[in-house]
């Protein structure tokens, strides 16, 4: 069953260092405006079981439509910190933590994506949340869109930002390579301190941290948790992560688009002007066009010059967009 589909692209400003091209539609005037709502929000967080599994889940207020937020694989709540606040200001917010990873239960099985969106239909069922709009990034929108195949009366919507469409089977010959090619780094024996010098002299997450300050930091440590001899070690064990691997090797997300019967909202990022990025810009068209071809109805709007953490790059780009798309009735029909 072929569905019909919406295409909007953003472009940013464009601004002379390339090194900058990733940051460049972000502001001053954004950043105040992001500090600001951090400063002016308070989330709770809160410590509950559901369906036997102890969640925790990072209350931001608000009232009005529910948005639930999921993170990506090896990530936490924490991703949405930016983004959650300005949400607020509109609709009811909560992020979570997914089953093994933050300061969510551990267990040593039920990685499966059944069980995983099942968690999440079970958060739903005991804290009385209505039909959200469930938002999930990387990993998070692939949960989202098992759950709205399974249990689509729980949904309003949802949305995939720069996710939802891993298809393990498809990049890689066997299990074992996708094993091999998605298992974490190894952080065995790393003191926190080296760790964040590292973090800090380079790359995409040193921007963040410049651009954002101490709030990006304690994102990415929020990944972590520190011993007693100063070293890390990854909240989602390398055990669990290979079984979320094992799941994504399950996956079929081409076969579940046609089962989708709500609206679903894609915001894949891609860097056009970033010659070392294009290949995964290739690939990622390729995957919203089949995903754009099977899906009963959906909308994109991809995110120029974006990174795949964009919900910390650029918040009120990511916040306004889901914003825009629930006041305006995407979400209704």
């Amino acid at each position: 069953m072929a569905g019909y589909a919406i295409v909007i692209s953003i472009a940013a400003i464009a601004v002379p260092s390339p090194q900058r091209i990733l940051w460049q539609s972000f502001s001053h005037c954004d950043r105040r405006t992001v500090a600001n709502q951090m400063r002016d929000t308070h989330p709770h967080d809160e410590y509950t079981r559901y369906g036997g599994l102890r969640m925790h889940v990072r209350n931001w207020g608000g009232e009005g439509r529910a948005v639930v937020l999921l993170h990506g694989l090896a990530s936490t709540c924490r991703i949405w910190d930016f983004v959650a606040p300005i949400l607020a200001e509109n609709f009811s917010v909560i992020a979570v933590d997914q089953r093994g990873h933050g300061d969510s239960g551990k267990p040593d099985q039920g990685y499966d994506f059944a069980s995983v969106s099942g968690d999440m239909a079970a958060l739903l069922a005991g804290r009385g949340i209505e039909r959200p709009v469930l938002v999930g990034h990387s990993w998070g929108a692939d949960v989202a869109l098992e759950l709205a195949v399974a249990k689509p009366e729980l949904l309003r919507g949802i949305v995939f930002v720069d996710g939802g469409t891993i298809d393990a089977s498809a990049r890689y010959a066997t299990l074992d390579d996708a094993l091999a090619q998605m298992a974490p780094p190894d952080f065995r024996g790393t003191m926190r301190e080296q760790f964040l010098e590292r973090v800090r002299s380079g790359g995409q997450w040193a921007t963040l941290i410049d651009q954002r300050g101490p709030v990006a930091e304690e994102i990415i440590l929020n990944n972590f948790e520190t011993l007693d001899d100063g070293t890390i070690k990854a909240k989602l064990s390398r055990e669990n992560h290979l079984r979320i691997i094992e799941a994504l090797w399950e996956h079929r997300p081409r076969e579940l688009y046609p089962r989708v019967t709500r609206p679903v909202l894609m915001m894949p990022t891609r860097q056009r002007q970033n010659p070392d990025s294009y290949e995964r810009t290739l690939a990622r068209s390729d995957s919203i066009a089949a995903a754009e071809s099977l899906l009963p109805r959906s909308k994109t709007v991809w995110l120029e010059d974006s990174i795949h953490d964009v919900p910390v790059q650029r918040p009120q780009l990511v916040a306004d967009t889901i914003r825009e798309h629930i006041q305006s009735g995407f979400f209704d029909s």
